[in-house]
């Protein structure tokens, strides 16, 4: 965690764009199945072990990860270096009530933070130049984006040269708790890496997409050997 807050100060010191992947499980199978994806990971400039399975495979693999770093965190450790350095931030996605209060949020728990814009993420690609024009009016240099699975990642990497945004990092459901539409799951669900069944009990309809964690786990045994080399 703290080797990529330091990559994340020199980032923002840089000035250029850069795109940050919190990568899960789903994520990954996601770029088995799928080339674009594939170079669409590939191509992102950090790339952090967010989802306790892709610690559990890197472990396993023998080529171990020092920390999972949750995107979640991640956020927050940003919020807290950023307040004091006069970071500037802009949060974009989910539903109008949802990110509003997901912004309340950030300022009750920082107040001195620069939360200089946000916006839901309900729009459709004839309204992308818009949202980015706002964005580069706002010139911050923090944008967290939470939007649906298939657009969040592939939204990020073509617009990231003309968003501008030193830091650009996907954030999932983050905004969903920080609105307290959901709870975090607690400790012992994190110590146990069970965060994915305890948000599977508040949002059943996802179960689903938790049906690719099993063919994650056979696909890291089957394939040890060239589990890194995958899309190589």
């Amino acid at each position: 965690m703290n080797e990529t807050v330091n990559l994340i100060t020199h980032m923002i010191e840089s000035r250029e764009p850069h795109q940050i992947i919190t990568a899960n499980p789903i994520m990954v199978m996601s770029a088995v199945d799928s080339s674009t994806y594939m170079q669409l990971l590939q191509a992102a400039d950090l790339v952090v072990p967010d989802g306790a399975g892709i610690v559990w495979a890197a472990n396993y693999v023998g080529n171990p990860v020092a920390e999972r770093v949750t995107g979640f965190d991640l956020l927050h450790r940003m919020m807290q270096l950023g307040e004091p350095k006069g970071w500037k931030v802009y949060l974009l996605g989910a539903s109008p009530e949802m990110i509003e209060a997901a912004a309340s949020s950030l300022k009750r728990q920082y107040p001195a933070l620069q939360l200089v814009g946000y916006r839901d993420g309900y729009f459709q690609a004839d309204e992308d130049a818009a949202v980015i024009a706002n964005i580069r009016e706002h010139d911050p240099d923090i944008l967290l984006i939470g939007r649906s699975a298939d657009k969040q990642e592939p939204w990020i990497a073509q617009y990231k040269q003309q968003l501008r945004v030193p830091v650009i990092m996907g954030v999932g459901g983050s905004f969903d708790v920080l609105s307290g539409k959901l709870k975090r799951a607690p400790v012992m669900f994190q110590r146990l890496r069970l965060e994915w069944f305890y948000r599977l009990l508040q949002e059943p309809w996802r179960y689903k997409r938790m049906l690719v964690l099993p063919k994650f786990v056979m696909k890291v045994i089957r394939e040890k050997k060239n589990v890194q080399n995958m899309g190589k």
